[in-house]
C-alpha cells in the first residue's frame, strides 16, 4: 500500500467502526416503539416503479442492475398535533436534507441549490461508515397542499442499486409520513454485509429509523405508535445472480 493511500484507509476504517459502535448504542437505547414485523416473500407487487422518463442515464443504478435479493422496505410514522402541513414538510426535507440524517455517522453534500431546494436532476452524495458512499440524484419532486413526495435514484458507486421515495399526506385527521425503498445489493461485497453479515442493513435500518422522527419533530407533532417497518424480500430468477456476477 502507497504512503499517500494510508491515512484514506484509516478513515475509513474508522468512520467504519465508530458507525458500527454508533448504530449498536442507539438501537439498544432507543426508547421510541419500533414495530418490526418478520421479513416476508415478496412478489411482483414489491418491485420498484418505473423511473421517470428523461432521469435515466449511465449513471444511474438501477435494481435490475443489482446483485441478489431486491429488498422492499416501507418505513412509517403517523404524526399527531403536526403544525407543518404534509408538502411543506416534504419542502422542508428537500430545503435541508442533512437535517433529518443522523449526522454524527451520516454526511450528506450536494452542490448549489435553487430556491426550491432539491429539485429533479439535482444530485446529493451521502457518506456513509464504510468502504463506499452513496450517491444519489432526485428523480421526481411533487408537492401539494395536503401531499408531497421527494423520489431519488441511486447512481454508480452507492452500496444499493435502486430506488427511495420521501412522501408524506394528510390521513384521518393525522400527519403520515413514510419512507419507501426498493433497493438490491450493488455487487457481491455489498450483499454479504447486507444479506448475510447485515452489518449495512442495521445502519440504514437506523438511519431511515431516526429520519421519520427528525420528520415527526420537524413538523412539530409527536409520533403516534412509535415507527412501523416492513420488509419484503425477492429473491432473483435461478441463475439470474450468476449471469449478473459474470
Amino acid at each position: 500500500m502507497s504512503q499517500p493511500n494510508r491515512p484514506r484507509v484509516v478513515s475509513v476504517l474508522a468512520r467504519w467502526l465508530l458507525g458500527t459502535a454508533l448504530v449498536s448504542w442507539r438501537y439498544l437505547w432507543e426508547t421510541t416503539p419500533l414495530h418490526r414485523g418478520a421479513e416476508r416473500r415478496g412478489d411482483e407487487t414489491d418491485r420498484p416503479p418505473r423511473l421517470p422518463a428523461g432521469t435515466v442515464d449511465g449513471r444511474v443504478q438501477r435494481a435490475e442492475e443489482g446483485y441478489g435479493p431486491l429488498y422492499h422496505r416501507h418505513f412509517r410514522v403517523r404524526v399527531a398535533d403536526a403544525r407543518l402541513g404534509a408538502g411543506r414538510l416534504i419542502d422542508w426535507v428537500s430545503d435541508d436534507f442533512k437535517h433529518f440524517v443522523p449526522t454524527e455517522v451520516v454526511d450528506i453534500h450536494t452542490r448549489e441549490l435553487g430556491e426550491r431546494g432539491l429539485d429533479v436532476a439535482d444530485e446529493v452524495l451521502v457518506e456513509m461508515p464504510g468502504p463506499w458512499n452513496g450517491p444519489v440524484r432526485v428523480v421526481g419532486r411533487d408537492v401539494g397542499r395536503d401531499s408531497g413526495c421527494l423520489h431519488l435514484a441511486t447512481l454508480c458507486g452507492h452500496m444499493e442499486a435502486g430506488q427511495v421515495q420521501f412522501r408524506a399526506r394528510d390521513e384521518d385527521g393525522l400527519l403520515l409520513f413514510e419512507i419507501e425503498l426498493w433497493a438490491r445489493p450493488a455487487n457481491r461485497l455489498v450483499h454479504l454485509l447486507y444479506s448475510h453479515l447485515r452489518l449495512a442493513k442495521e445502519i440504514q435500518f437506523n438511519m431511515w429509523v431516526r429520519f421519520c422522527l427528525a420528520a415527526a419533530a420537524a413538523s412539530g407533532g409527536r409520533a403516534v405508535d412509535g415507527v412501523h417497518i416492513t420488509t419484503s424480500r425477492l429473491d432473483p430468477p435461478r441463475g439470474a445472480a450468476a449471469r449478473r456476477a459474470s
